[in-house]
């Protein structure tokens, strides 16, 4: 009996010290599961058939340098705009191409997080929410935009930017792709044995701020979505306080749903609509 008891305490020392190591590991390396930068342009030299395209360069509160690409109309404005925040492993290059397609007769903004592409810094929760709320706020000062009428897009990742920005500027409407509660309910339910709530610092919880939302909000999501369960996009949908449309793109998946033409075409009639009939909202 004693010889057992010893190795059972023996065995449950092992496992501790294995659930603190690996708890360790994830709190070390958090920022590598939440965040992965693609450095390199999607594509090359991007450009909207529809759009004056330029490459811009933003500096944060802090004075990080932003990196990314303005695509105006060609008839004078003003104009409405959408300004775009790309998933975890997004760079946003190709926004300029598909911009003709998917935000016609808009001014689009897209431009990368710290750490990706062009942009300086290091990725961060409240970095990307503040450094969003300088985008927008930058977007709506320029004399070709309407300052009424700027929406968002955020995809996976950037829906949790997206929403936040949201809830503390006037966004005019909202198009969510894929988009989930938060990521700490998501990293929970991977993670079950570890304590993930303490050590968790980029929780993106769009839950908590769903309710708060003053704008038409359109989710997309993907047909088949082995990044974001369903079940995560509906607790969030549950809480958005003005739904426009809950919608699945047939034949998508977590990877390939912006890029496909009908996502774009959607996306594109959704903010038609919004900007043309106030009735709308």
């Amino acid at each position: 009996m004693l010889k057992n008891s010893k190795k059972m305490a023996g065995a449950a020392g092992v496992v501790g010290l294995l659930w603190v190591g690996i708890t360790a590991l994830i709190a070390a390396t958090q920022r590598r599961l939440v965040f992965d930068p693609e450095l390199e342009r999607k594509v090359p030299s991007p450009r909207s058939s529809g759009h004056r395209t330029r490459s811009v360069v933003l500096r944060a509160k802090d004075g990080t340098r932003l990196a990314g690409w303005l695509m105006t109309p060609v008839i004078v404005g003003p104009h409405p705009a959408v300004i775009y925040f790309g998933g975890r492993s997004e760079e946003v290059s190709w926004v300029a191409r598909d911009a003709g397609r998917m935000f016609p007769g808009m001014t689009v903004l897209a431009v990368n997080y710290r750490g990706y592409g062009e942009s300086l810094g290091v990725p961060h929760e409240r970095h990307m929410v503040d450094d969003g709320r300088v985008l927008f706020d930058w977007l709506t000062e320029r004399n070709h935009v309407d300052s009424t009428k700027v929406a968002v897009v955020g995809r996976s990742l950037g829906s949790g930017v997206a929403v936040q920005v949201a809830m503390e500027r006037a966004v005019h409407s909202i198009v969510l792709i894929t988009p989930y509660d938060s990521i700490l309910a998501i990293a929970q339910k991977r993670f079950r044995a570890v304590p993930i709530g303490f050590v968790l610092r980029h929780r993106f919880e769009s839950v908590k701020y769903a309710s708060l939302l003053k704008a038409p909000t359109y989710v997309l999501r993907a047909a088949t979505d082995d990044v974001v369960p369903h079940s995560h996009t509906d607790l969030l949908v549950a809480k958005l306080a003005h739904l426009h449309r809950d919608e699945t793109i047939p034949f998508s998946d977590h990877r390939n749903i912006p890029y496909l033409e009908s996502t774009q075409d959607k996306i594109a009639d959704f903010f038609s609509a919004q900007f043309k009939d106030p009735g709308a909202r």
